[in-house]
């Protein structure tokens, strides 16, 4: 806006502060505001639309948000519920709302208002279908549809429909784990450490001059209720920080007055975060980590393509030499519409096999290379693990991180562009799961990391953070879910509310002391969890 409007003020207001102003303060500043009865009389049904709308805000958890915060800036969790809100003040009746995941990045403490908000919108004589892990809006569901029994070509079916069953009758994993016949147990043991790296004095955004350690050799997670400061101080201090003096970039990092501790010890700092994996359409997750290497020398090892004097460049598509030339390795054809969306099309010259026909000639074991990368990773580790040889063996050393990570179910020659954020953080993380031991002392930071996944996958996610930990590296987690909260070695929780009122350290410590912590939110969820601890 051009310097003339900032100069019209309404209760000693202009619109330009009124924008830099969190959801909760613009809501009290309109609730309290003083007009002359002209004003008030003019600005009576605006002033209501206005309220409507930011009460709504903060009904569904985002009473943090200024109204000038640029929206590619909001996760995905973020978005709908400001759709959500969107679709609540038009009062609208008769639709059908699809909400996927909606709960990402909510703190338990506003997952109550979330369902709230959703019931709003059904006793409004709408549909709601929503697509999700978190355990209390399951519950609150009045139909559940439980698809599986597991995931890939394991799935697929309908496992259970009806009202909430948590009885023995209904075996499916997701009523196993919420009735406690199944469970993610509690370690034995938490590290213990003595060495850490110290951020003191961060003041960026809202975060209020804290000193803060964070332990190294240990799982730690950093917690709080939504706007809290996490990702101020983790994201935009910590990382920044230590990214400079380790990896040698040049990032600018939040407000913070001094970086100590153990530097000397750590080689590197990786952010694991959700954006995607490959520029390309033709990058996936074996070749991310290098299995589609050996693969290729595998076939290109076959009696067929040493007759025909094929390497393993034949193999790819990628490069010219053995990927059918009209579509380019890619399968398909890509037509674009101009005004419409592009339309896909099944290459005709290689029917969607992306390999030349005497390529696809070569077999091993029956399969060709078109076959291979139709097998899920979980079939390909069987498919190898029954034909012993060295480079089977090494294939399968390859592929098992993206197993353990819970990807088995993916197909090996599954575009990058088709996985969720979170598939492709949990391909990274296998990628890091298959480096040798001696890549020295790594700290890994991961933002929300069980984005998208089932209890029974965030059983594999912990066994291999503990897998990277034993590896001899750090691990610092931004997290809600109180199932790895409470696999922690050492809580940091910031707090108390979100926004302003948030930016404080409330506590640091273990898990365990942490449920002693009146003031924390967490703690009071986090107590649940710990005392039915198996």
């Amino acid at each position: 806006l051009n310097r003339g409007a900032g100069f019209v003020k309404v209760a000693g207001k202009s619109i330009q502060e009124l924008v830099k102003m969190p959801v909760d303060q613009l809501y009290t500043h309109f609730q309290n505001i003083s007009l002359s009865p002209t004003d008030s009389l003019i600005a009576e049904r605006l002033l209501k639309e206005i309220n409507i709308r930011l009460r709504l805000l903060l009904d569904v958890g985002l009473p943090y948000l200024t109204l000038d915060r640029l929206s590619s800036t909001l996760s995905g969790g973020e978005s709908q519920r400001i759709n959500l809100s969107t679709s609540l003040a038009s009062n609208l009746v008769g639709s059908m709302y699809i909400l996927d995941e909606p709960s990402i990045g909510l703190h338990p403490r506003d997952t109550n208002l979330l369902i709230k908000v959703l019931k709003e919108l059904r006793d409004m004589g709408n549909t709601v279908i929503v697509v999700e892990h978190e355990e209390e809006i399951i519950k609150a569901a009045d139909e559940i549809i439980d698809m599986g029994p597991e995931a890939g070509r394991h799935g697929g079916e309908v496992v259970f429909q009806g009202s909430l069953d948590l009885t023995a009758t209904n075996q499916s994993l997701t009523s196993s784990y919420m009735s406690g016949r199944l469970s993610i147990p509690v370690p034995k043991l938490r590290r213990k450490w003595n060495s850490c790296i110290e951020i003191k004095g961060a003041r960026e955004n809202n975060l209020k001059n804290i000193d803060v350690k964070f332990p190294l050799h240990t799982i730690t997670a950093v917690t709080g209720v939504s706007g809290s400061g996490k990702s101020s101080l983790v994201s935009d201090i910590l990382y920044k920080a230590l990214s400079n003096r380790l990896n040698g970039n040049n990032l600018k990092p939040g407000q913070f007055k001094e970086l100590t501790g153990d530097l000397a010890g750590l080689t590197k700092v990786e952010m694991v975060d959700q954006n995607p994996i490959g520029r390309s359409s033709r990058s996936n997750p074996v070749t991310y980590l290098k299995a589609y290497d050996e693969i290729r020398k595998l076939y290109a090892e076959q009696q067929a393509s040493v007759q025909n004097n094929f390497k393993a460049s034949h193999f790819s598509f990628n490069i010219k030499g053995g990927r059918c030339e009209e579509c380019q390795g890619e399968g398909i054809i890509k037509v674009e519409m101009q005004f419409m969306a592009d339309v896909e099309l099944t290459c005709e010259a290689c029917k969607g096999k992306r390999f030349r026909k005497d390529i696809l000639e070569v077999k091993y074991h029956g399969k060709n290379i078109y076959d291979m990368l139709e097998m899920t990773i979980d079939d390909a580790i069987d498919f190898f693990n029954s034909h012993p040889g060295k480079s089977e063996k090494r294939i399968t050393e390859k592929l098992k991180p993206l197993s353990d990570v819970g990807l088995g179910y993916i197909k090996m020659g599954q575009s990058s562009s088709t996985l969720s954020g979170g598939e492709s953080q949990r391909v990274k993380l296998a990628y890091f799961l298959s480096q040798e031991r001696d890549a020295g002392h790594m700290l890994f930071i991961f933002d929300e990391p069980t984005t998208g996944l089932h209890f029974h996958d965030i059983n594999k996610l912990l066994a291999s953070f503990n897998a990277l930990v034993e590896h001899g590296h750090s691990i610092i987690l931004i997290e809600h879910n109180q199932e790895v909260i409470k696999c922690c070695d050492w809580v940091i929780d910031l707090g108390p509310e979100g926004g302003e009122d948030g930016g404080y350290i409330v506590f640091q410590g273990r898990p365990e002391d942490l449920v002693k912590n009146r003031k924390s939110y967490t703690g009071n969820f986090l107590a649940n969890k710990l005392s039915t601890k198996k």
